[in-house]
């Protein structure tokens, strides 16, 4: 079995997916292909994931592909692909993606899923990730595209509407919603033998139903400790505990994630916002910065002592391919096409994030039904930016891109139509050969 990595640099990804692989008896022998344009960061997450494999038993195999000419045979007779990249990395786009919309008064926390951070990061993706699916199409056409880059629903919807690459979207959001929210309230005793239903988008996935082990439904009392929670000066979790109050469910991703995916949290008009709701403005940028001096001392501390232990995570990718191989069934939240209305009261051409069923023949997505009205409203606020900017990317029409901005909930309500076209002009000139030509 071949199990191929797409922006191998990309350590912490690469070192928990790979050495959950393994940690599996089904998996370990397979041969572990790495790729990344960076020979340096290549080498770092050889030596690391080597080290595991070292630890772990001496199973597999790994090969590794350096630069654009040796994609496709990094790609070649793969059965699973996983996607990590990050095109343009922290230096220069993240910090092009933040420090000219400030420019303009538009600030933000995480910019990689929606916003014009979100925007932008999709419409360079878009490009490296057509030509992975035409390699694919290629060398491996039968094998599992598993998607963990930003932003999930753009990217993952594109491959999947517009090319021939089975592909699903993966979050880590999903698998920790109810059990972070449940620890946030003083809920513990309730985790053990707890049934949930989790539909929407991803990032913005509703905790629809969340139960006991006796099936009670935990909903009531979660809503009488909110106010006591909200009330707590040292809480980071408001933005989505204010989602129970006003919108009457939790959602997926971190209040970071979400302050920024709607109009009401941060705003220039209303300053006070920012510290009554604890938003972190600038938080990707100073985890960025966090991450990279981390591995630096990670690699060194690996390079004195030359062991590396790894516990199997909670990351679904190994468990999927394990499924697919063994036939055993597992169950995931997975980014996939809303093809036969899944959620009904969304878009079919919406990439939705659904209870999914893994076994021996692939991902099969679930049927949801509708969402509460509400809440499908707050996803198509969202779905609206994903599917402009797809369509910008695939016609290279710049009014798209301006159009999913000024759609934006958070840009929309901050800025007028004209600046959002200049603040976009501004940041195509900036990110350069990053994006295509746009007309």
């Amino acid at each position: 079995m071949k199990i191929t990595f797409m922006g191998a640099g990309s350590t912490v990804f690469a070192r928990n997916v790979i050495g959950d692989c393994m940690c599996s008896m089904a998996l370990r022998d397979s041969v572990f292909a790495l790729y990344d344009i960076d020979g340096g960061r290549l080498e770092e997450s050889r030596t690391i994931l080597e080290a595991m494999r070292r630890t772990k038993g001496g199973y597999g195999k790994i090969e590794c592909y350096q630069g654009v000419e040796n994609r496709k045979e990094a790609l070649r007779g793969a059965d699973f692909v996983v996607n990590a990249i990050q095109v343009g990395l922290y230096d220069p786009c993240t910090i092009i993606d933040f420090e000219i919309p400030k420019k303009y008064g538009l600030r933000q926390t995480i910019a990689d899923t929606l916003g014009i951070g979100g925007i932008m990061r999709a419409l360079r993706t878009i490009p490296v990730m057509a030509g992975f699916a035409g390699d694919m199409e290629e060398v491996c056409p039968d094998a599992l595209f598993l998607n963990y880059t930003n932003p999930m629903a753009m990217l993952s919807g594109y491959m999947q509407r517009y090319t021939g690459v089975k592909t699903v979207g993966l979050c880590h959001s999903v698998q920790v919603c109810s059990e972070g929210l449940l620890k946030e309230l003083g809920m513990e005793d309730r985790l053990e033998g707890r049934k949930e239903l989790i539909a929407g988008i991803n990032h913005m996935g509703w905790l629809l139903e969340l139960r006991d082990k006796n099936g009670v439904d935990l909903y009531p009392e979660i809503k009488s400790r909110v106010a006591g929670k909200m009330a707590d000066p040292d809480c980071k979790d408001k933005v989505r505990l204010d989602y129970i109050n006003h919108f009457g469910y939790y959602c997926t991703e971190s209040s970071e994630h979400n302050a920024e995916y709607n109009m009401f949290y941060i705003k220039n008009k209303y300053p006070e916002l920012i510290d009554r709701y604890n938003i972190p403005l600038d938080e990707y940028p100073r985890r960025c910065i966090s991450q990279i001096e981390g591995w630096k001392k990670e690699y060194a501390d690996l390079m004195e002592n030359g062991v590396k232990e790894h516990v199997r995570s909670r990351e679904y990718a190994s468990w999927i391919m394990e499924a697919c191989v063994t036939g055993n069934p597992y169950q995931i939240g997975g980014n996939v096409l809303n093809t036969g209305h899944l959620i009904t009261n969304l878009p079919e051409n919406a990439c939705v994030e659904v209870p999914c069923l893994v076994n021996g023949h692939g991902v099969h997505p679930c049927h949801v039904g509708e969402l509460p009205v509400q809440c499908a409203a707050m996803n198509m606020t969202n779905i609206n930016v994903q599917l402009l900017t797809i369509e910008a990317a695939r016609t290279l029409k710049r009014e798209h891109i301006y159009q999913a901005a000024m759609l934006d909930p958070h840009t929309g309500s901050e800025l007028d139509i004209d600046s959002i076209k200049k603040m976009v002009d501004e940041l195509i000139a900036a990110h350069g050969n990053y994006l295509p030509k746009y007309h």
